[in-house]
Order: structure tokens, then sequence, then C-alpha cells
């Protein structure tokens, strides 16, 4: 059985990555810091201690292992652009030092494959309406996205033969969380229930399950055609009128939808080349499926 360390195992992204990786058949290892609750995946996980601090030998944990997710990210909770804090110093110090480090540490340590969950922010401001490809030259704005740019690059030059490299650039991502948390979405949907006035804004979303299943491919792309060394993970561009537009039906809300927005001046991510490896997401049906279960 196929042995996959995943680092970020029990955050929101993270814990998509796991459950898919169990349901096909994986072996699942997951690198945090405390182990995580017996309860929280469907099926019993391995745990290693593992850290983003690059001063300390982490060769143990990644020991016996076949291939390495990397979706580990420390950050203020809650942020992610922004997660700096008052610590900009200390944020590149895990997020990009202790990064590099696991990714020389997994090389070293014989692993096969390596993917790192990169973001869409790393493209940062672009002309309007363009779409984003994953050529298209990055200009990030925030801190967030110039350290997983940096991040992708020093992945990438460890790419050889033997330890294959794919950094996935994922959108914002949407689902159900786990152990009863809030939603990304609870806010809005809030405010749109309570009649507040709510501004137009569009956004490019994917849900969780489908950014697990890029991973799952990635990994299992046969080795004589490995993937390119970074793949965008996108899926439906979508406003908060769409969106609300669909609570409403569901709930039968007498409230007003927002404004449309502006969705021509939106930058689109182009997933041709993730979509030839067999990459097929949910589109709007999957949206509409995960709005009714967040809303029972």
């Amino acid at each position: 059985m196929t042995r996959v360390l995943v680092t970020g195992g029990t955050g929101f992204v993270g814990r998509f990555i796991v459950e898919h990786l169990l349901a096909s058949g994986y072996d699942v290892v997951v690198g945090g810091r405390s182990p995580p609750a017996p309860t929280l995946f469907s099926k019993p996980v391995a745990f290693v201690a593992l850290t983003l601090d690059p001063d300390i030998d982490q060769s143990p944990a990644l020991r016996h292992v076949d291939h390495f997710v990397h979706a580990a990210f420390q950050h203020v909770e809650g942020r992610y652009r922004g997660g700096e804090g008052g610590d900009p110093e200390g944020f590149r110090r895990s997020n990009l030092d202790g990064s590099a480090s696991l990714f020389r540490t997994a090389r070293d340590q014989g692993i096969k494959r390596c993917v790192f969950l990169s973001s869409r922010a790393v493209y940062g401001k672009q002309p309007p309406g363009a779409d984003l490809f994953e050529e298209t030259p990055c200009h990030p704005d925030s801190l967030y996205g110039a350290l997983k740019l940096e991040a992708e690059n020093e992945l990438a030059k460890l790419n050889t033969e033997g330890f294959k490299t794919v950094s996935l650039r994922v959108t914002g991502v949407y689902g159900a969380p786990g152990s009863g948390g809030a939603h990304k979405w609870q806010p809005l949907f809030d405010d749109y229930l309570s009649g507040r006035v709510i501004a137009p804004r569009a956004g490019t979303e994917v849900h969780g399950d489908d950014v697990a299943a890029a991973v799952r491919l990635v990994l299992e792309t046969p080795s004589d055609r490995p993937p390119d060394g970074v793949l965008n993970v996108s899926d439906i561009l979508v406003d908060n009128r769409a969106i609300l537009a669909l609570v409403r039906d569901i709930t039968g809300s007498p409230h007003t939808l927002p404004g449309p927005a502006v969705l021509t001046a939106f930058n689109t991510m182009n997933t041709e080349k993730i979509r030839a490896l067999g990459w097929q997401p949910g589109g709007l049906k999957r949206l509409q499926a995960s709005l009714t279960s967040l809303l029972a």
C-alpha cells in the first residue's frame, strides 16, 4: 500500500485531502504539532510530530514514506493573506524556510513525489479580464502570495527523475468544515438571511474534494509522463449574487439579492493542464449540492 505523508492534514483543506486519499486506498500519515482527534477522520491514520521549524532535523518524520503532500501553513487564525499579523519575519521563517527544509529532507529520504499546496495569490495584480495561465508572470501583492511563490521556486530546484515535484496553485476552497465548525460563507449567509446590505463581489472557487482529487491525480500520473511543475486548480467564477440566489431558492428568503459583480474584469484561472490529467471538478452542480448541505 502506498504511504503518503500529509502536513496540515487536520486543517480545512488538509482534511479533504486526507479523507480523499483514505477513500482511494492510500495509507495516510498526518504530520503536525499534535495528533488528530480519534474521530476526526473516517478511518484510522498514523501520526508523526512535525513542525515548520527550519532548524529541527525532521528526517524521522519523513522516513518510510512514498509521497509527501505539504499543505501545512502557519498563520494568524482565519487569515491567509495578512496571516503574518505583526510578525512578518516569523511568518517567512516558518512558511518559506520551514517548507524549504521539509522539501530537502523529503528528497534526501528518498520520497518519490512531493506536492505543494500553493495559491492563486502568487499571480497578484493582473490586467483586468486576463486569464491566468501557469506561465503568466507573477506579481504577488501580499506577503502570503510572495512566500508561496518563493516556496514553489525552492521546490522546483529540487526536481529530479527520482524526486518529482509539483505545486498546485489553488483558488478559494469551499465545502463543509470538519468538527462542526463554521464554513467560509457563514457570515455572508447570516448577513443575507438577516436582510443586511451586501456589496457585490466575485471570486473563483473550487470544492475541497476537487482539490484532493487534483492531489491524487498528480500522485498517480505515470512516471513516464509526469505533470508540469506548476498546475492551476480552480473550478467556477461566481459572485455573491449567484451564491445567494441559490440560498434564496433553498431557504425561500424574501430578502433582496446584492447587485451583480463585473465578472468580465475578473482574472479566471486556466485549468487545461490539470484537466488533461483527467481532473473533472464538480462545477455549479456541486456548488448547489454543497450549499444545500451547508444550509441543512
